[in-house]
């Protein structure tokens, strides 16, 4: 990595930090110079716009979420065990120390979802892939025989993404303490449900 590139990620990585708690909007040029000692036209010759900047953290993050999450768990064995190591680092990925106000990705599909463009459309093909990634998650279950043939892998995706935002809201805005129990004792009924 050349000096430019090692400049442009420390950059991101500091973006990341106050996407994490003050949302994509809450980036400013100004705040992020002061943070990382560059002036703003130095921060702006290695993105040339905030939406890129912007763009730039959901990349970023994305990429942790894959290296963090998904990867890690697709090294376990397919079936049950696979889909509860993908949930349990979801869950340990909610309340990374990395991120102090949670989940950027979270974040931004709130600031995002009605918002079209460049920004909107990134995560929502993100999203998109990572439901579909639970989803095979899920029909490996089935196919081994350890979830009932009928079981829909979309529709169990969508009801595991219910309860990673449930627990999400609970934990950052409600900050609730259990709440982790919570969420598992979901899981384990989404699975227990799910069962052949």
């Amino acid at each position: 990595m050349n000096k430019g590139e090692q400049t442009r990620s420390a950059i991101v990585a500091t973006a990341v930090d106050l996407a994490s708690v003050q949302g994509l909007d809450g980036l400013s040029i100004g705040q992020l110079a002061a943070r990382t000692g560059m002036s703003k036209s130095g921060l702006f010759a290695h993105f040339g716009s905030k939406q890129a900047l912007q763009l730039a953290v959901l990349e970023d993050v994305a990429e942790q979420f894959v290296a963090e999450v998904l990867r890690p768990a697709l090294k376990v064995p397919a079936g049950l065990g696979r889909l509860q190591a993908l949930f349990d680092r979801w869950l340990d990925w909610a309340t990374a120390e990395a991120f102090p106000g949670g989940c950027p990705l979270v974040g931004a599909t709130m600031e995002l979802d009605d918002r079209p463009g460049p920004l909107r459309d990134y995560l929502a093909a993100a999203q998109g892939t990572w439901l579909g990634s639970i989803a095979r998650v899920v029909q490996g279950c089935v196919d081994r025989g350890e979830f009932a043939a009928d079981v829909d892998p979309d529709q169990f995706a969508f009801e595991l993404n219910g309860i990673y935002l449930a627990h999400h809201f609970s934990k950052r805005l409600l900050r609730e303490s259990g709440v982790a129990t919570r969420a598992r004792a979901a899981f384990d009924h989404l699975v227990a449900r799910s069962r052949a």
